[in-house]
């Protein structure tokens, strides 16, 4: 068995069940999109469905960047989507810290003994002086760092420093081909000679993300890797520091990697985190449902069934398989993210519906909520609940049975269309249909309102009941009218469509 072999193989050994170590390691930079929690959502179904550990793990190393508040709303997100984990800065761990910050004298021993090891060598070559070199030598001068310090003697390096440059330290890359077996993708090599040797540490002593994450990786016992395309790139590096810590002890084994697909958004960009629609909380404040994210972002490279879109977090435990990833770009779908929401919106029961949807009533000032108030959205609830794609679309459903009779008013849209002149009869005959009518009740109501106008005014029901919908509910789009009605009041719904038909001269 050859090295290059060995190197490939302790990625294939990689543990299953109840020894599998996944982790989630985001930088607390910005607003958490959609994208970094799919690949957060991966990990955790994996760990999961195996019985093995989730690992959350803060990469705070740049300092210019990263926030405390944006490490909050990682935490706010993972507990909005109901994703535990086992190890993390805030509920501890055997290898704790799990902050990059508090980790950096670990970096630097390890850095030092790579360096002793051969591993990793002084680089003090410029910028300027690589492109200089590739120019003279025919070669296009941005093909990067051409490995140019790996042999410089003693003296060389007592030279530069006495002109005050500081080294960087560089990994050694082997002469070799790199091959893994991608989880996700099969077979990916990289050939000798594509990946220059790399920095693992500036020469400013600031150890680099292409240590510090393998450095971790090893050292919590991470056994797959489950990561993004774009890092795809980096992976030969991650083989060759591998090869290094497993041979100083710092690292046990190779982990198996798996490549996610990217997600795309709109014009087949890779959808950015800059993106309004990337957003993972505009959709929270949107209405949508943590169990309809779930789904949803679970749909962007996998699938539980050809036939089959909507599951529950459970299900997703229960059939999640990395190796059953799709390696073609996923593509963000707004309308089909809304579709598959109402489908989890339609199996909240009755009383969970309802506890959902009072924050977006408070919110919006329509209730406190008093008992009465509580009661009358228990009973609108079940109209509702059929019609809504998300739960902030409760509020302007609803809002005509909270809104005080001195303070009504239809919606300018809704009556440009439905109260013009020639909605007075339909008022006068509708007034008239209802003032004596003796039980207030939805088919009651119902039956009189298609006496007197569908075969008294002889109108089609589109343009029959359109004046009277908007002139009680003041919307051309609201819950079905005739029970609105009900719960509204004989009082109530009078006074409205009086009022309309009064603002129609």
């Amino acid at each position: 068995m050859t090295e290059h072999d060995s190197a490939r193989d302790a990625g294939e050994a990689a543990p299953t069940g109840s020894e599998v170590r996944v982790r989630f390691c985001p930088s607390p930079t910005g607003t958490p999109h959609v994208g970094l929690m799919r690949t957060g959502l991966f990990n955790w179904a994996y760990a999961r469905h195996t019985g093995g550990k989730l690992i959350f793990r803060i990469e705070d190393t740049d300092a210019a960047r990263d926030s405390e508040d944006s490490y909050r709303m990682l935490l706010d997100a993972m507990s909005w989507l109901g994703m535990d984990y086992d190890e993390g800065p805030d509920v501890g761990g055997p290898y704790a810290p799990y902050r990059q910050s508090q980790r950096r004298e670990i970096y630097a021993d390890v850095a030092k003994r790579l360096l002793e090891a051969g591993f990793a060598y002084e680089s003090f070559s410029t910028a300027e002086e690589v492109e200089a070199r590739h120019r003279a030598a025919g070669r296009d001068p941005k093909l990067g760092y051409d490995n140019f310090d790996r042999d410089l003697t003693e003296e060389q390096k007592a030279a530069f420093r006495a002109e005050g440059r500081t080294p960087s330290l560089r990994l050694r890359m082997p002469d070799e081909d790199l091959t893994w077996d991608d989880v996700v993708r099969g077979e990916v090599t990289f050939k000798v000679g594509s990946v220059p040797d790399f920095v693992i540490v500036r020469g400013t002593g600031d150890p680099l993300y292409t240590l510090v994450n393998p450095v971790d990786d090893a050292m919590m016992r991470i056994t797959h890797v489950l990561r993004g395309e774009d890092l795809l790139p980096s992976t030969p590096r991650q083989l060759a520091l591998y090869r290094a810590l497993i041979a100083i002890g710092v690292a046990e084994r190779t982990p198996r990697f798996g490549h996610l697909p990217y997600v795309m958004g709109e014009g087949n960009k890779k959808l950015s985190k800059r993106d309004p629609s990337s957003d993972l909380f505009q959709y929270r404040r949107e209405g949508y449902l943590p169990e309809g994210m779930v789904n949803y972002l679970a749909l962007l490279g996998w699938s539980i069934a050809p036939d089959r879109d909507v599951f529950g977090p459970a299900e997703l435990v229960e059939a999640f398989d990395v190796a059953d990833v799709n390696v073609n770009p996923a593509r963000f779908d707004g309308k089909k993210m809304a579709a598959i929401n109402a489908a989890h919106v339609r199996l909240l029961t009755p009383d969970d519906f309802v506890d959902r949807i009072v924050p977006y009533l408070v919110e919006a000032g329509l209730v406190t909520p008093t008992d009465a108030e509580r009661a009358v959205i228990a009973a609108a609830a079940p109209l509702i609940q059929e019609r809504i794609t998300t739960l902030g679309q409760a509020p302007d459903m609803l809002r005509f049975l909270f809104t005080p009779e001195e303070s009504f008013a239809p919606e300018e849209a809704s009556a440009a269309k439905a109260l013009g002149a020639d909605a007075a009869p339909i008022l006068d005959a509708s007034i008239a249909a209802l003032d004596g009518l003796a039980d207030w009740r939805a088919a009651d109501l119902e039956e009189a309102l298609k006496v007197a106008l569908v075969d008294g005014l002889e109108l089609k029901p589109r343009k029959a009941f359109a004046p009277v919908r908007v002139a009680v509910t003041g919307r051309t789009v609201s819950p079905p009218l005739y029970e609105s009605m009900e719960l509204l009041g004989r009082d109530r719904s009078l006074s409205r469509l009086r009022a309309a038909r009064a603002n129609l001269g």
